[in-house]
């Protein structure tokens, strides 16, 4: 889960001090950062564990992966590809996709690298999962489904790679929706310490740190990935259904090594892959994005995140920021579906 934000500064080489003064200027185009309603029954998902079903995955060789995704809605229309986070999976869209397939959307969503039926295709393959092999793997995916451009939209590890993807190939992106905004990074910027109470949000990293931590998520990942579920989102009742239905895709045989990897990797404590290095570096540097973006926040987002000011001069397109209502957490799109689904046709209207 990339719980990724009260740490700016950790996070974003450059970002604070661009940011911290950005929210008032004029470069947002279509703005509003006035909280949106987001009503039970029109933007909450449902706790029933009844939500609505996908169409039968389908696979596809892309660069190193086989992946599993799903392909809704016509065939040629404008296409959206959604991305989950850590540790939920494709079902976190499972209410947004009917929506924009009624809207005339063709919406993709894959199953990350580590998750439900994506798998590494070659053995020898290192276990990485450092952003740009992440942002990579939603480029290669787009060539094989022969895919020029897409409107993305993310939260949490898929914000992050949507970010990635939109600031390293903006050609590739025609709209960008981010729940939590900017998530770009580095390694060097994951090494300096934070203060107590923002190292303290951050415990399961230090955990993964550990080889008892790696140990003990092998074996007890069906409720610690549930215990990041109820923290992250205090407010959401899920039922166990709606749980375990997202819950089998971290039996992938390779979860446990990537996501451990993911964070490890951030904190200079694993290596990432020297084809990539390029693409980090450059992400080193806090690229902005310059597509048209909204960035949306929960009102109750259990997970560290930072305020919308430190991160608004990173959009230097069209903006928009939207903080959602209702005691909506970390899972906007499950949780907040409705809201989540317009931000996607707004946005791809502005673009």
């Amino acid at each position: 889960m990339s719980v990724e934000h009260i740490l700016s500064r950790r996070r974003f080489l450059g970002v604070s001090a661009m940011a911290m003064a950005a929210a008032p200027l004029g470069f947002a185009t279509f703005a509003s950062a006035s909280p949106v309603p987001s009503p039970m029954g029109a933007g909450a998902a449902p706790t029933t564990g009844s939500a609505a079903s996908f169409p039968p995955l389908k696979q596809i060789r892309a660069g190193a992966l086989d992946v599993g995704y799903v392909d809704a809605g016509p065939a040629k229309g404008p296409v959206v590809i959604l991305l989950h986070g850590w540790p939920y999976d494709i079902y976190s869209f499972a209410e947004v996709v009917p929506v924009l397939v009624a809207k005339g959307y063709r919406v993709i969503v894959p199953y990350l690298r580590g998750y439900g039926t994506t798998r590494i295709i070659d053995a020898a393959t290192p276990r990485n999962a450092q952003p740009a092999a992440l942002a990579t793997d939603i480029i290669d995916l787009m060539d094989a489904l022969k895919i020029k451009k897409a409107t993305l939209g993310g939260f949490d590890w898929g914000g992050r790679t949507a970010d990635i993807v939109a600031a390293i190939w903006p050609e590739r992106v025609k709209a960008l929706v981010a729940v939590s905004g900017y998530l770009i990074g580095s390694q060097d910027a994951g090494k300096k310490p934070l203060p107590p109470k923002a190292e303290l949000q951050w415990w399961y990293q230090f955990y993964f740190a550990t080889e008892r931590g790696r140990e003990g998520y092998e074996q007890n990942r069906h409720d610690f990935n549930k215990l990041i579920w109820n923290l992250a989102s205090p407010k959401w009742q899920f039922d166990d259904a709606t749980y375990e239905r997202s819950a089998a895709s971290f039996d992938n045989p390779d979860h446990v090594a990537l996501v451990v990897h993911n964070y490890r990797w951030r904190m200079g404590l694993a290596e990432g892959e020297a084809k990539y290095d390029s693409i980090e570096a450059k992400l080193a540097t806090g690229p902005t994005i310059g597509v048209p973006t909204i960035t949306m926040e929960g009102d109750a987002n259990g997970a560290p995140h930072p305020e919308p000011a430190q991160y608004a001069a990173k959009f230097t397109g069209k903006y928009e920021h939207r903080t959602i209502n209702g005691g909506i957490g970390h899972n906007l799109p499950q949780e907040a579906p409705q809201a989540f689904a317009q931000a996607i046709i707004d946005a791809d209207k502005r673009s």
